[in-house]
Formats: C-alpha cells, structure tokens, sequence
C-alpha cells in the first residue's frame, strides 16, 4: 500500500501497537483531522481491523474513521512519520523498537504511551529506547517523549473529559505534542520529569492489583483508602531514590492514574487483584483476560529494583508473594498490618 502524501505541515503520524489504549489514541487523533498508521504485530487480527473497520477484541463498538489505515507492516507504517506512538506491552517493546528504529526517518518524535518497567533489565521503556538506539542516536536523531496519566482507553475514545501529562526534556517537543493531542475533551499538560512519569506509571499498577485483593476480600473502602494513600508514599520513595522529581507523583501520572486504577471497574490490574482476593490462581485468571494487566509483569522488575537500591517498599513485596509465590492473600494482609508501628 502507497501512504497519501501530506503536505509538510501536517504531520505523518504512526501509533503502534493496535491494542485498547493504541485504539483509543488513533481514534482520537483521527477526530482531530490526522491520517493515522495503526501498526499490529498479528495479521489476522489487522485483517480484521480492516474488514470490520474497528477493534472487535480490544475496543469494540467504535468505527474507525477512514483516515485511520491498519498495517501488519512494521517498515510501512513508521517510514516517514513524523511522530510515533509506542503503544506495546512492556515486555514486547523492546524487539518491537528495534523494528521501528530500523525502519524510521531521522527528526522524528517517539512517544511512549506503555506503563511498565521490562523484566530483564529492570529498565522504562525511554531508557529500553537509549539502550536499543544508543544515546547518541537518541540526542541527535529522535525526540523522546511519554503519555501518562489517568486514561481509561474506553473513556476516552467515548469523549469522556480526561487529563493526561505529555513528558519530555525538550520544551519545544513538548509544546508541539501537546497541541498533537489536546482537544476539547482530552487536556493535555506538559512536564519535563520523564522519569518520573514512567515510574509513577508503572508502580500505580502494582498498587492496584494490591487495592483488587481487598474489594476481592471485602474488606471495604477504608482499606482500599489506605492503600492508595501508603501505595503512592511507596511510589515516592522509590521514584526519588531514582531521580524523579517528588512533585510527579502527586500530579496525574501519579496520583491521578493510582486513584483512578485503584477504584475503576475498567482497571485491568485491580480486576487481576479481585479475583485473587477471591480465591482464583494467577494462572486462571490471566487465561481468562484478552488484555495485558502490566502491574504482573512490573510487579517483578520493580521488586528485583527495590532490592537492587535498598527500598523498603511493604506493600509491593506483599504483592510480589502473592503473585510469585502464592502467598494467601488474606495472611499478607495480616503480615502487612503487624508490622512495626512507624511515623507516617
């Protein structure tokens, strides 16, 4: 397929990853007048995305517009763009990002829009980014950016009025990529911390499969309160130990994406948590998802990262035990809450 070319004043923008969250941007920047390249790594499914014209298995119920062209064609889909957005799963984005840096044009925006911290390497995907590209590369070549905040994929593609933070060192980035994506129901506000954002990012997730195992308990909203409340104290310190800027963490990547995935019925991670506070097995329940729950995967980079620094982080080692040794749910609970007693 031969791309339309547009004139130099409208951007060429590429989202890939064909997933909700992926889905949801692309709708978005479609409404705004953009033609949109929807890259998927199977394609069966970016068959379907073509033939039924939306996202049956992720998103369903929301018709593409014409302007959004689906692609299982890594080389064609970033050739050329002038920004693109990274929606992948964490422990993909990696290989996916090899293919996007072999195939794009120098001067061009990468925008991460995943919330995780790879395995492997205990890295945020801007730093998978510096390591896959090299830093040289990054600096002279590409501007490196990150989507965070709290955004259920649904909600937004509904026009539901939502908030988000557009992170990056370079102020004109920043500036040109806020006017990207802001809109009339999508606020879009601006922050140099990129770290900090993809921490805060991540680290919500873990919290909030933390929050699903007390609903999946019953154990009612001042436990769930105390969670958010001692979660976002965990995500602090850690972020800071690491660089990140404390303010970060009280703003929307932070305590906006920790409040709203903590409490959501469209929350994958506390779903995840639900269902084990009621007695299901890890293993069942991630069968039973059609979407990735992060927070399972990042529960073990961010407790391999903790240790490796020296963070005291209770709660994320709860979760870590439940999840990779079976502990009980409620006897890490009773665990939590006979610690010694400490200042708040």
């Amino acid at each position: 397929m031969r791309w339309r070319n547009l004139k130099s004043s409208v951007p060429i923008l590429t989202v890939v990853g064909a997933g909700s969250w992926g889905t949801a941007i692309a709708l978005h920047l479609a409404k705004k007048g953009y033609d949109i390249r929807l890259w998927g790594h199977n394609p069966e499914h970016v068959n379907s995305l073509k033939k039924e014209r939306q996202n049956q298995k992720y998103l369903p119920g929301f018709s593409f517009p014409d302007a959004i062209i689906p692609t299982a064609d890594i080389g064609a889909a970033v050739n050329g763009a002038d920004c693109i957005c990274m929606v992948v799963p964490s422990h993909g984005f990696r290989d996916v990002f090899r293919q996007v840096v072999a195939n794009m044009r120098s001067s061009c925006s990468v925008v991460s829009a995943t919330k995780g911290v790879e395995n492997r390497s205990l890295m945020t995907m801007t730093q998978i980014m510096s390591d896959v590209a090299g830093e040289a590369y990054l600096e002279s070549k590409i501007q490196v950016a990150v989507l965070s905040g709290p955004s259920f994929a649904k909600e937004v593609a509904l026009e539901v009025p939502t908030a988000v933070t557009i992170g990056c060192t370079s102020a004109a980035t920043a500036g040109w990529l806020q006017q990207l994506f802001n809109s009339l129901y999508l606020r879009v506000y601006t922050s140099t911390d990129i770290l900090g954002l993809e921490i805060s990012a991540s680290l919500k997730n873990i919290v909030a499969i933390a929050a699903g195992i007390c609903d999946g308990l019953q154990f009612g909203t001042n436990a769930r309160a105390a969670l958010i409340t001692r979660g976002l104290a965990e995500m602090t310190r850690l972020g800071c130990a690491l660089g990140a800027e404390r303010e970060t963490f009280y703003g929307l990547s932070g305590l906006g994406d920790l409040v709203l995935t903590c409490t959501g019925d469209l929350s994958r991670n506390r779903h995840v948590g639900i269902k084990l506070g009621e007695g299901k097995k890890l293993s069942k329940i991630l069968k039973e998802m059609s979407m990735v729950a992060e927070g399972v995967k990042t529960t073990q980079s961010v407790y391999g990262l903790a240790r490796k620094i020296g963070i005291e982080m209770p709660i994320l080692e709860q979760v870590y035990d439940i999840l990779y040794k079976d502990k009980d749910c409620r006897t890490a609970v009773s665990d939590l809450l006979s610690r010694e007693p400490k200042e708040e």
